[in-house]
């Protein structure tokens, strides 16, 4: 398996990109401009996270802003039930929005897991080199 070269090439990355325009879109036309705001930068901090923890040193710290881009996507799902409350989106809308989110979510936790079982590897490897 490789890995990818750019952050841009990371598939939870594009995914995170095009929910965030699709977030974007949904909440064109809302008037409640700090509402608006607070979801589209979740949406955004998503991909931003992603694109940070990629850029780190290391593939713990990696996993480490995916964490955060978890938190965020929650935060993007949390508002999603907000919006259908108030009246800023309709309940299908916020529906396929909550889910797109929560499996990106569940990608990234399963890349997560991947980064630190590469982490203890090297850890391991690097240990054992400087023990023995």
């Amino acid at each position: 398996m490789s890995f990818a070269q750019r952050f841009e090439d990371l598939e939870i990355w594009q995914e995170a990109r095009v929910l965030h325009k699709q977030v974007f879109a949904a909440l064109r036309s809302c008037r409640e401009f700090s509402f608006k705001d607070q979801m589209q930068r979740a949406a955004l901090s998503v991909m931003n996270n992603i694109a940070e923890g990629f850029e780190r040193r290391t593939k713990r710290d990696f996993a480490h802003f995916l964490d955060l881009a978890k938190g965020s996507a929650g935060e993007v799902r949390s508002m999603c039930f907000a919006a259908v409350d108030v009246g800023i989106l309709a309940q299908p809308e916020a529906d396929k929005t909550r889910d797109a989110y929560e499996a990106l979510s569940k990608r990234i936790a399963s890349f997560q897991k991947h980064l630190r079982a590469i982490a203890r590897l090297l850890y391991l490897s690097e240990a054992t080199f400087y023990h023995d």
